[in-house]
C-alpha cells in the first residue's frame, strides 16, 4: 500500500500528460518555465510538482490512495504555490531527513488566506529525524490556539506539531504570512 500511495501523484501526472489538458495544463494556469525562478503565490503545474518531488526524494502518502483535491482522504498538490516546492526541497536537503508529504491542498483543512487550499501549507510525517531538526534548528514561538507547539524558521516558515503530523506554513519571507501563521 505504501508504494501504491507514493505513486498516486505519478498516476495523476500521467493522466494530465495523456492529452486531457495538453502539454501546457489548464487554461489560465500559471506556467513555470525551467529557466524561471518560482514566484511566491504562483501555482505550480502538477507535472512539475511531481518531477521536483521525486527528484528531491520526497515521498507522498495518501490514506485514500488518491490525489483528488476535492476528496479529504486524498493528498493533493494541485494548486500548491510554486515556491513551496523549492522550500520543501531545501528542507529535505538541510535536514538530511526523509520527508513524506501527508497533506496538501485537498479539502478538509482549516480555511484562511495562508491555508492548505490556497497552496501555502503542507503536512509532513513526524519522523524522529524531522522532529529533531525542527525543534533544534528553529525558534520556538507561542503555541497555537489548539495547543500545537510552533517553531519559526529563519525564512519565516511556521511549523506546528499536530497530533500526527507537522503542519507547515511556507511563508517565504512574507511578514503578513508569518504573522498570520504565528498568531
Amino acid at each position: 500500500m505504501l508504494a501504491q500511495g507514493l505513486d498516486v501523484l505519478d498516476e495523476a501526472v500521467a493522466a494530465v500528460g495523456g492529452g486531457v489538458l495538453g502539454d501546457r495544463g489548464p487554461a489560465g494556469a500559471a506556467q513555470v518555465q525551467d529557466d524561471q525562478p518560482a514566484v511566491r503565490g504562483q501555482t505550480a503545474e502538477v507535472a512539475e510538482v511531481g518531477g521536483v518531488r521525486r527528484a528531491a526524494g520526497i515521498g507522498l502518502s495518501s490514506s485514500g490512495g488518491c490525489s483528488n483535491r476535492n476528496n479529504a482522504t486524498c493528498t493533493s498538490l494541485e494548486q500548491v504555490n510554486a515556491a513551496i516546492i523549492s522550500d520543501v526541497s531545501t528542507l529535505r536537503n538541510a535536514s538530511h531527513c526523509a520527508l513524506t508529504i501527508t497533506g496538501g491542498t485537498e479539502v478538509g483543512h482549516a480555511s484562511g488566506t495562508y491555508s492548505h487550499w490556497n497552496g501555502y501549507k503542507i503536512d509532513f510525517s513526524p519522523t524522529s529525524c524531522v522532529s529533531a531538526y525542527v525543534t533544534n534548528s528553529f525558534t520556538r514561538i507561542a503555541d497555537r490556539g489548539d495547543g500545537a507547539a510552533r517553531y519559526r524558521s529563519a525564512a519565516g516558515n511556521v511549523y506546528a506539531r499536530e497530533s500526527n503530523h507537522w503542519d507547515v506554513t511556507f511563508c517565504g519571507g512574507s511578514a503578513a504570512c508569518t504573522s498570520a501563521a504565528g498568531s
